[in-house]
């Protein structure tokens, strides 16, 4: 699934060729992309023609394009597959196109493509500038509004795995499975370290190594296994060549050379160096941290 920097580089895409146009008419291809959407698809197309998109914005893995005229939002969710495309209005509808926007100006439509259909796209209202269905989501750690403080003692508190933290959205948005494990690299911590047992300076590291995974994979484009991700001009990212750890089982840690691991983690995997990342004597979780009386 998309994670940040691949969410950001399709962002970035949008900023740059759809803000400021108003969309002549939109066209509904598959119930299932706007399945969250509840007055239909005929509400759908209706309420948004004639408006143009204003920016495009980002929490975490979501995107939204806030319209003119009211204060709601065309919301997107990529899921596993899907993709935003700025496409030449006259090229044929790809095999797997679910909801397309033309413009006024005649320039190329903006069309939401997804393979697997777990994603989708809906109009909804704002909240302090923020889609109401995500009002929940922790800001990112690119966000002026994520609080590192906050975020250390909440982390602490949390008695879990670190590594389920890291991908608890309302705790932290945007990470997933991927930059998790890299950034538990950088930081030389085991995904099962008990979040209770962090110091603050190590929270510190682990939130440099997060920014520094996500920005690096950011500048590549993004990490892409196979076909599915792509940015708005179907162009794939080169991140996968920089991974450390995520997918390299067997493969020398770049750091000391012993091979990486791979272990069972929630219905997916989790990519370590054992010599690096040493799993403490004990890992389950315990008591949250004392706090001085008053």
């Amino acid at each position: 699934m998309p994670e940040l920097p691949e969410v950001e580089v399709v962002r970035r895409g949008l900023a740059q060729w759809v803000i400021g146009r108003e969309i002549a008419s939109a066209e509904v291809l598959h119930p299932r992309a706007i399945r969250r959407h509840m007055p239909g698809p005929d509400e759908f197309t209706a309420r948004l023609k004639g408006r143009a998109l204003l920016s495009a914005e980002r929490r975490g893995k979501y995107l939204w394009l806030p319209l003119s005229g009211a204060e709601e939002a065309l919301l997107a969710h990529l899921g596993m597959s899907g993709q935003l495309l700025v496409v030449d209005g006259d090229a044929p509808p790809e095999k797997h196109l679910r909801v397309r926007l033309r413009f006024e100006d005649g320039g190329p439509d903006l069309r939401f493509v997804d393979q697997r259909t777990f994603g989708h796209v809906m109009l909804t209202a704002l909240a302090g500038g923020v889609p109401e269905p995500i009002a929940h989501i922790a800001p990112d750690p690119f966000e002026a509004a994520f609080d590192d403080d906050e975020f250390s003692r909440r982390l602490r508190a949390r008695r879990t795995e670190v590594k389920r933290a890291l991908l608890d959205q309302s705790l932290i948005s945007g990470v997933g499975n991927i930059y998790a494990d890299e950034a538990l690299w950088m930081a030389r911590l085991h995904w099962a370290r008990p979040t209770q047992t962090l110091t603050r300076p190590k929270i510190a590291e682990l939130l440099a190594a997060v920014r520094t995974v996500m920005a690096a994979a950011l500048q590549q484009g993004g990490t892409s296994f196979d076909s599915l991700y792509v940015d708005v001009n179907g162009d794939s990212g080169y991140f996968e060549r920089s991974l450390e750890v995520y997918g390299r089982r067997d493969l020398p840690c770049s750091r000391c050379g012993t091979p990486i691991r791979r272990e069972a983690f929630m219905n997916r995997s989790s990519y370590f160096c054992p010599r690096c990342q040493r799993r403490a004597r004990s890992t389950r979780p315990g008591p949250p941290p004392a706090t001085s009386p008053q």
